[in-house]
């Protein structure tokens, strides 16, 4: 053996030396104008990358940048770039590609921005990945070694398998300064449909699991962090609804309860049913769940078709979560065509008396590929066409029943207080959930609230 991998029985290298791989660059450009980008206190790592990463040969050396902690130097040298583009990253994604082009290299981008629109990326790249990255990548990598690398890449028949994929090497992002959290995928898809949300049209319309046996696996392969943050271990599940299988579900946090991980998750209002898995979830070292309770209003959840969420249920759903020690992180949109200025009022005034444990909170954004752009460019309500502003913290449409300035003030109105300290401590007083780790999280959110704040030149109620 020597320093660049073993050596089979005739001596020769299975893995090649450093010298002779190639290098490929994966950049994650940032979001500058969103409220999670360069500002946000907790800075998260991108298992998207990771996972690319992940599927590349060992002939290859891989190296990930991410805009959100560290500076791209685009003079440096790489045989190939990757680009993943959410939409709000997307014009510093196509500035970036159009930087490594005009050097002579090549460049291949993916995400949900240019999976939905495909034509505007190849303007800044050599090849668009449509979808999820299984089976793709390889290929585009193959093509490229051959000098033929396509245009285009998508699954010619349904979506990829999600059993035996490849574990993260999470020593890649070592020395970056991300939160201490591992992400795990358990679950792709979701069958619902909501108008705002573009996971159905990316990820298709059913629920696809990953075995519960690989995924333990991936919890088994965690290595700790080096005591960074008040809490060790901590997981969390990136999955659009954890418990989208019940069966699924128990069967994985039957797995994951002996590993001693703290983990935080998503799922429907659903959960608060089913007093086995909330057992389970407990046991397993769950913290908080996020549910996007989205609005108060019935008819909001109707025209958005969630029809699954029920506004009289949701001070019971936070309830009984907590009678199981487990934290609630509820997700809301302002603007819906339902949503008058006292909205924002009305949403503050739910979160106090349900004493939700941590919030977040977005404006209404009509994504590429969601049923709701498509709605809002019929009726030719669409106002800015920058991608940049499409970032859930700024009015990119014009609003049914307020003018977009008012929603864009009550958007920063409603984070203000709810973020402040009096509200922090009217939350979670009292809640028997992890009060360590979602104090940590309100007072971040509070630094960054603060920090955005400053460089509004409007004045906030």
């Amino acid at each position: 053996m020597n320093q660049y991998g073993k050596k089979n029985i005739n001596g020769q290298n299975l893995i090649p030396k450093m010298a002779d791989k190639k290098k490929l660059l994966l950049i994650s450009p940032l979001a500058s104008k969103s409220f999670f980008g360069g500002d946000f206190y907790f800075r998260m790592p991108s298992l998207g990358l990771l996972k690319v990463a992940a599927l590349t040969p060992p002939e290859w050396e891989v190296k990930i940048i991410d805009e959100k902690v560290e500076e791209l130097d685009l003079k440096e040298q790489a045989d190939l770039v990757g680009i993943t583009a959410m939409t709000p990253a997307a014009n510093r994604a196509y500035e970036i590609a159009d930087s490594y082009r005009s050097r002579g290299i090549k460049v291949i981008m993916g995400g949900m921005h240019v999976s939905n629109l495909p034509n505007e990326a190849h303007q800044h790249c050599d090849s668009v990945l449509i979808g999820e990255a299984e089976t793709l990548w390889e290929r585009a990598l193959e093509d490229f070694n051959n000098g033929g690398l396509k245009k285009l890449y998508k699954h010619s028949n349904g979506y990829p398998s999600l059993e035996k994929i490849p574990l993260p090497n999470w020593d890649l992002y070592k020395e970056k300064k991300y939160l201490p959290v591992h992400f795990i995928e358990t679950t792709r898809g979701c069958p619902f449909g909501c108008e705002f949300c573009s996971v159905t049209n990316s990820f298709g319309g059913r629920y696809r699991n990953r075995p519960a046996s690989e995924v333990e696996k991936e919890v088994q392969s965690l290595k700790p962090f080096d005591g960074r943050f008040i809490l060790k271990n901590v997981v969390f599940f990136v999955d659009d609804n954890i418990i989208s299988s019940k069966k699924h579900a128990k069967n994985l946090l039957e797995r994951i309860k002996h590993y001693n991980i703290k983990w935080l998750g998503q799922a429907s209002m659903n959960i608060a049913n089913n007093d086995e898995i909330l057992s389970l979830c407990r046991k397993s070292g769950c913290m908080g769940i996020l549910i996007g309770f989205e609005t108060l209003s019935s008819d909001g959840l109707i025209n958005a078709a969630k029809t699954f969420n029920k506004p009289d249920k949701y001070i019971d759903v936070v309830k009984k979560l907590h009678d199981y020690g487990i934290g609630v992180d509820g997700a809301f949109v302002l603007g819906l065509d339902e949503d008058d200025e006292g909205v924002f009022d009305r949403t503050l005034e739910f979160i106090h008396k349900a004493k939700i444990d941590a919030c977040n909170f977005s404006i209404l954004t009509p994504y590429p590929g969601t049923n709701l752009a498509k709605k809002l460019t019929a009726q030719g309500r669409i106002i800015d066409h920058d991608w940049s502003n499409y970032n859930t913290n700024n009015v990119v449409f014009m609003p049914k029943l307020m003018p977009p300035e008012k929603l864009l003030q009550g958007y920063y109105y409603v984070l203000k207080e709810c973020f402040s300290y009096r509200s922090i401590i009217r939350r979670l007083w009292g809640n028997g959930t992890y009060k360590s780790f979602f104090y940590g999280m309100n007072f971040g959110f509070n630094q960054t609230v603060k920090k955005t704040l400053k460089r509004k030149p409007w004045e906030i109620p």
